[in-house]
């Protein structure tokens, strides 16, 4: 008999989260995507989530009547769909801020247990107020709320652990349990372009026989894209730099951002930018290429798009910030020391690590190696999805 939970005994789930494919913008909408899928072979997963029609989910829309309020009030009305929606399951689980009160609202309406993934945390980021305004007020108490009211909490890492109760120092550390982000080794790993899929790197113009750097990731103020760009100003003249980064928070980081590379283009050249989010395929072919990827955040709960350079076996220099250290080590990359009061020395940092291991073949190569093993041994989605389940039945119980 297979070892599947038979069909009148399985558990029925409500994921809510914004992100879901086609639109995946961040480490969360990862996550939600790759761990439903495996829990799928566990338990019934119905998605609940935000956006374009789909079908293979729930999709809930604002209040329309709210076209014009601010956007976190936007959200909420959404979540009060959702939650509206979440009848006739076992355990309803959310993702970040923007469905926390729905997990909260369906939990307290229909009598069911609520499990929240921490990927994040609004006390940690305070210049969101520059993109919401006052509702980061209101985030930042839908998100307290939320988390004082489950019945557990998922940290993505310990160090996010650590956070979530520091921050929210009423909430009883037994409710608090750490399960990694994972990655799917199958679709993140080293070599060039698959059958039949564009070469990104030749129509960008990037030389394969000169070393790349690379970063991936949003223009926000957490992935601290600033002190990378800074950094690259002592890169050695021959690395060239691949940076995939778009949706930008505001107005005002996108054109900081633009100024800072048009200015390290003209000082120093072979910076490639793409600011559209490219398929997952060109993504991997990037950090495939690449001798170093760079995770300059200033917050960092976990990083999955670490774990995904380590499947492609690049090496990965990283700050030493929230839970990178938890993935990033030694063996495998970097870390270099972020403190908000040194940033010019942060940036110095960067530099060297990167100019150190991109001007060594066989270190990154050696690093990279290193990097796949762990991935592959540490951070299996399969894992994580039964350590998931086995988390929603001790809630159940208890």
């Amino acid at each position: 008999m297979s070892g599947e939970p038979q069909e009148r005994d399985r558990l029925r789930v409500a994921m809510m989260t914004r992100e879901y494919p086609p639109e995946v913008y961040g480490g969360a909408g990862v996550h939600v995507t790759q761990l439903t899928a495996k829990l799928r072979r566990l338990c019934d997963v119905t998605v609940h989530c935000m956006g374009v029609a789909r079908n293979d989910a729930v999709v809930h829309q604002p209040d329309p009547m709210l076209y014009a309020a601010n956007s976190a009030l936007q959200m909420m009305s959404a979540q009060l769909r959702m939650a509206d929606a979440a009848d006739g399951v076992d355990v309803v689980h959310s993702h970040t801020w923007y469905t926390g009160l729905a997990g909260h609202l369906a939990a307290a309406l229909y009598g069911i247990p609520h499990v929240l993934t921490a990927h994040s945390l609004e006390p940690r980021r305070p210049w969101k107020a520059e993109q919401l305004g006052g509702g980061y007020r209101l985030s930042s108490w839908s998100e307290r709320n939320a988390m004082e009211y489950a019945d557990a909490i998922i940290a993505v890492s310990a160090g996010m652990r650590r956070d979530v109760l520091d921050a929210y120092p009423a909430i009883d550390p037994d409710r608090v349990h750490v399960v990694h982000n994972g990655i799917d080794a199958q679709v993140w790993h080293p070599g060039g372009p698959v059958s039949e899929a564009r070469d990104v790197l030749d129509e960008l113009g990037v030389r394969k026989d000169r070393p790349i750097v690379s970063f991936v990731g949003r223009i926000t103020r957490q992935k601290g894209v600033g002190h990378l760009l800074a950094a690259a100003r002592d890169f050695d003249p021959g690395i060239q730099l691949v940076l995939c980064a778009g949706a930008p928070d505001t107005p005002q980081l996108e054109a900081e951002v633009s100024a800072a590379v048009a200015e390290l283009a003209r000082r120093r050249g072979d910076v490639f930018w793409v600011r559209e989010m490219l398929p997952t395929e060109q993504v991997r072919q990037i950090l495939a290429a690449s001798a170093v990827f760079v995770c300059p955040s200033v917050y960092e709960p976990l990083g999955i798009v670490n774990l995904e350079a380590m499947a492609c076996g690049t090496a990965v220099v990283a700050s030493d910030v929230g839970g990178i250290p938890e993935v990033v080590g030694e063996a495998t990359g970097r870390l270099v020391h972020y403190d908000s009061e040194t940033p010019a020395e942060f940036e110095r940092g960067l530099a060297d690590a990167v100019n150190a291991v991109a001007g060594n073949a066989e270190l990154a190569a050696a690093l990279g190696l290193a990097g796949r093993e762990r991935a592959i041994a540490e951070f299996d989605w399969t894992q994580v999805a039964e350590r998931t389940v086995r988390l929603y039945e001790h809630i159940r119980k208890g």
